[in-house]
């Protein structure tokens, strides 16, 4: 670009905010006020001890639980150790991500009791082959970065479905996991798991192939199995969310600042104690916040109050120098439909311009309960138009086109012109699925919906012959581990009554 003018401002790309300076500051100090005043509910020992020991303060201690209050003093301490960027790659390291202040990311959410089969239409409860095709189709998109599994595992016992998610998710992708662990022993076998499937310790430390999601109890409490995982992962170099999730209205403040200093306050006792264990262990700081439907009593994944929400989180983040954890591609929606679809757009398009770093729940209906592979192929191309915007307008010599303009002139055309085939595959974003047919090649082509040719793909995607993607030594001793865990759980079958 030739600048012939000082002082020359180049807008790079679109931008979102909701808070200023000023206003992230109030939240901030707000949040430190909540930790050192009200304090937070630790319902793990061996937590409460780490924190005491780093200078917190001690308080109502019951048999299985204290109030630990935390000074500022060991906030600024933890934020100064606490690493700005997290990197996880995928098991054969030709997948990484990268999270860092606006780099953006996209992947799906996990753990849905339900699925759509795209074959049927039918909303059932997830099995292992739901999960493995699940990543399956996460590995065929271009915009997905990392993976959750979307669907619970439910042919397997109550207490061990969490490896054989992993393992199936390992069948399906090459992408960065991030997972979850039913409890302590769940997360040991699968990070074992990882060092096999990566080659050992030593290579795992080269670059982590998962990270975990860990989420404390809204209001202002920390579980015994969550402070467990998180002290795991931080004496074992895993990368970890802390993703709180507190629900506007019922467990926490109606109005959307309360609610984003309690999340704040959360995450920041997350921070603490991971940096007070082990300074410099890596994390993700979370901000899955929305609120609740007073009519329906629901937690919407949907409403432009989790949009703000996250953007002002992610504002808050990045003032803190943190990689975070947002929230797009998702739908209060029951199927993919116009709903669907537009939420999913609102959701992902505000996260991406306000530069959320792993932004997840790509697949998600029905309030995270449901998943649908329709709703993942569909957001990969909403995310692609919104990458486009991101690109903004370049303004350079040879954009503004005066020249081509001169050649042409009055009443010309350019569809001839070199400049056009030079640039229209770069400055015209082109769909895969959108129509732009007119009405009679568009009936021509047999008067597809939008759903139905974003279902065509999907059944594309699992049709299509793939090679495995471990050999079939490597599958046994994976699956020999979910087979232990399942000898240890024997008589334990998942209590399908609390999926309703």
């Amino acid at each position: 670009m030739q600048v012939r003018k000082t002082n020359y401002l180049v807008n790079a790309t679109p931008t979102f905010k909701v808070l200023t300076e000023d206003e992230i500051e109030a939240i901030f100090y707000s949040a430190l006020t909540v930790l050192y005043e009200t304090g937070v509910r630790v319902y793990d020992e061996e937590g409460v001890k780490v924190a005491y020991e780093g200078g917190a303060i001690v308080e109502d201690k019951t048999d299985d639980s204290a109030l630990v209050k935390i000074p500022p003093w060991m906030v600024d301490k933890a934020l100064a150790t606490v690493p700005s960027k997290v990197v996880t790659v995928g098991p054969d390291r030709k997948h990484k991500m990268e999270l860092y202040k606006d780099s953006i990311t996209f992947g799906a959410g996990s753990d849905t009791p339900f699925t759509i089969d795209p074959y049927t239409g039918e909303r059932r409860r997830a099995k292992y082959n739901d999960v493995k095709n699940i990543a399956r189709v996460a590995q065929a998109l271009p915009n997905l970065d990392f993976h959750m599994s979307l669907g619970i595992v439910q042919d397997t016992a109550v207490g061990t479905y969490d490896r054989w998610q992993y393992l199936a998710m390992l069948e399906g992708t090459t992408k960065p996991i991030n997972i979850t662990a039913v409890d302590i022993e769940g997360l040991k076998d699968q990070l074992e798991m990882a060092y096999i499937r990566v080659g050992g310790k030593d290579e795992w430390r080269k670059g982590p192939i998962f990270s975990l999601y860990i989420e404390p109890v809204s209001p202002l409490s920390h579980s015994e199995e969550v402070v467990q995982k998180l002290l795991f992962a931080t004496d074992n170099e895993i990368p970890f969310v802390y993703t709180p999730c507190p629900l506007a209205g019922a467990t926490a403040p109606c109005t959307l600042a309360g609610t984003a200093v309690q999340a704040l306050t959360e995450s920041l006792f997350g921070i603490v104690l991971s940096q007070t264990r082990k300074p410099g262990a890596p994390l993700i700081i979370g901000g899955l916040m929305s609120n609740m439907d007073m009519l329906t009593t629901v937690y919407c994944y949907g409403s432009p109050e989790m949009a703000l929400l996250s953007a002002a989180y992610t504002q808050i983040t990045k003032w803190l120098g943190l990689p975070e954890y947002e929230t797009g591609g998702c739908s209060d929606a029951k199927m993919f439909d116009e709903q669907a679809a537009m939420e999913a757009t609102i959701n992902l398009t505000t996260a991406a311009l306000s530069g959320g770093n792993m932004i997840h729940d790509v697949g998600y209906l029905e309030q995270g309960l449901t998943s649908s592979m329709e709703m993942m192929v569909a957001s990969d191309e909403i995310i692609d138009m919104v990458k486009r915007i991101l690109r903004g307008i370049e303004v350079t010599d040879d954009s503004r086109a005066l020249h081509v303009m001169d050649e042409v002139g009055p009443g010309g055309h350019y569809l001839d012109h070199e400049h056009t085939y030079a640039r229209f595959k770069t400055d015209i974003w082109r769909p895969k699925l959108i129509d732009r047919n007119n009405w009679e090649n568009w009936e021509a082509a047999g008067s597809k919906t939008y759903r139905e040719r974003v279902n065509e793909r999907v059944i594309e995607i699992l049709e299509e012959e793939t090679e495995p993607l471990m050999d079939e030594k490597m599958f046994k001793e994976l699956r020999r581990i979910c087979e232990l865990a399942d000898e240890k759980h024997k008589g334990d079958e998942l209590d399908f009554a609390m999926f309703g």
